[in-house]
């Protein structure tokens, strides 16, 4: 069994995989990252452990995991040869550059336009050979509404709505109305700059916002942490 682990910008994600087949996954949002990746070693020791990091691993850190497995990769901006490998630029997050790698995997000999709705709201392009394309970084919902809040004194911070209009009738469903429909027009536009491409959603609101768009669209929650299996299963096949 292979653990592959996804540290976000928010929370950090986690799973055993049997190759390409994930078992549970573990959610975690606090700062002890380390005590939390530590208890999932608790019972079983991996055959390649793979870590993913919007930051740095420290050494120190690096030399704790390495001891509890057989076989550590780093993926954060330290160790981009990975990156390279694979055709894709070295600014790229490992998070994305996995869901890329799950979406050639999916989707052979089509293109792809990979949405990821967190933190960030994240659109990757590939072409049917699977080489990338390009992409591009924006807010996520829930960071737009914080953006609101933050730099408007007169606007109030709002919660994600189950059923937001299209257009505001109040301050608080302008607020969720222009925030929700700025997103589904944004990625309706990304859309159709290659509308022959599959169209992948990922991430916490990819459900949110698969539901309300007239495309027809791929939610695959789990992307990212595919993206890491598949990694790990080729580092097995290679090294192993």
């Amino acid at each position: 069994m292979n653990l592959i682990i996804d540290i976000g910008n928010t929370a950090v994600k986690a799973s055993w995989a049997d190759g390409m087949t994930l078992g549970k996954t573990f959610r975690y949002q606090g700062e002890r990252v380390r005590g939390f990746i530590l208890s999932l070693l608790e019972k079983e020791s991996p055959e390649v452990m793979v870590i993913s990091s919007v930051y740095n691993i420290s050494e120190a850190d690096a030399d704790i995991y390495r001891s509890r497995c057989r076989h550590l990769m780093l993926l954060d901006g330290a160790h981009t040869q990975l990156l390279t490998e694979a055709g894709l630029p070295p600014h790229l997050t490992y998070d994305r550059a996995a869901s890329i790698f799950a979406a050639r995997y999916l989707f052979r000999g089509k293109g792809c336009t990979v949405v990821d709705f967190g933190t960030t709201l994240t659109i990757d392009f590939t072409d049917p050979e699977g080489n990338y394309t390009g992409g591009n970084i924006s807010l996520g919902c829930r960071t737009r509404f914080k953006a609101l809040n933050r730099y408007s004194r007169a606007l109030p911070l709002i919660d994600t709505p189950s059923d937001p209009a299209l257009l505001g009738s109040s301050l608080e469903t302008s607020i969720t109305a222009g925030t929700v429909s700025g997103i589904m027009f944004e990625i309706e536009g990304y859309i159709g700059i290659y509308p022959e491409n599959v169209v992948v959603f990922t991430g916490g609101d990819a459900i949110y916002f698969a539901k309300r768009m007239k495309n027809s669209i791929f939610v695959v929650c789990n992307l990212v942490l595919m993206g890491l299996a598949l990694i790990a299963d080729e580092y097995v096949k290679k090294n192993c």
